[in-house]
């Protein structure tokens, strides 16, 4: 990858719905060869998706809330059971006391106790410890810089 792969990784990451004509202008390319850099950078699997920015406030998805999940068994054959919670937008096995952390998004608090006792379900879970989110000061996506 060089650096107009970063440029354009950049530039798609403020706004993917820019056309190749604007990419190309932008990094000193033609539309065509903007298209080709971004159609081989999907193939790699550098860019896994084209998505939208929602405000989950806006969907009455206001409460965040990061859990941390304790077990009593190894969590890494439970990515279906995790999954199956719609209101958990991200789930990862952690190094440390916990095994699983969680990001949750729902409406009402009393939503996030439900989708608690939905994660005390999956077999192997022992405990968890919720964080709240009062504010979101920032969140950014992944900045393309050199190795």
């Amino acid at each position: 990858m060089d650096d107009i792969d970063r440029e354009l990784l950049t530039l798609l990451q403020q706004d993917a719905t820019r056309s190749y004509a604007a990419l190309g202008k932008a990094v000193g390319l033609s539309a065509g060869s903007a298209h080709e850099r971004v159609r081989k950078l999907r193939e790699r699997g550098v860019i896994r998706r084209t998505t939208i920015d929602v405000d989950p406030a806006a969907l009455g998805r206001g409460v965040l809330a990061f859990v941390m999940v304790d077990s009593s068994a190894w969590m890494g054959d439970s990515a279906a059971a995790f999954a199956a919670i719609p209101e958990l937008q991200e789930a990862h096995i952690i190094a440390g006391s916990a095994s699983v952390l969680v990001k949750v998004r729902t409406a009402t608090t009393e939503q996030l106790q439900e989708v608690l006792r939905r994660l005390y379900a999956i077999e192997g879970v022992s405990g968890t410890q919720a964080t709240v989110s009062l504010e979101t000061f920032f969140e950014r996506p992944i900045a393309p810089g050199k190795k």
